[in-house]
């Protein structure tokens, strides 16, 4: 795949994450994207949570998932993925907010 090629696949794959948060319901696909679209929603199924809320989908899921599904996936496959979880986790928002709001003084009265 080429680098402009590439770009444009990430770019249509995040808007396809963005308008199926805002939506709630399937996007619309491009065809390139579909294997992508399926080891995304397989991966996120399996998500972990923590006390900060959902987890993002570690290198280390993804290397598994193509393992257990026989599915190999290139280097700029797995940018791709990471790419869409970065958008789910920012909610569908053009710019996600900073994860952490710890501050030392919250930190202090949860912990003493």
């Amino acid at each position: 795949m080429t680098p402009a090629g590439q770009r444009r696949l990430t770019r249509l794959m995040v808007k396809a994450v963005r308008d199926s948060v805002r939506a709630g319901k399937a996007p619309n696909l491009p065809e390139a994207g579909r294997v992508l679209w399926g080891a995304f929603m397989a991966l996120h199924r399996t998500r972990s949570y923590g006390g900060l809320g959902p987890n993002p989908i570690t290198y280390q899921e993804i290397e598994a998932w193509c393992r257990l599904a026989r599915m190999p996936l290139e280097p700029h496959h797995v940018e791709i993925l990471t790419e869409m979880d970065r958008e789910w986790l920012g909610g569908g928002k053009a710019d996600p907010a900073p994860r952490s709001g710890i501050t030392p003084a919250l930190f202090d009265a949860v912990f003493g």
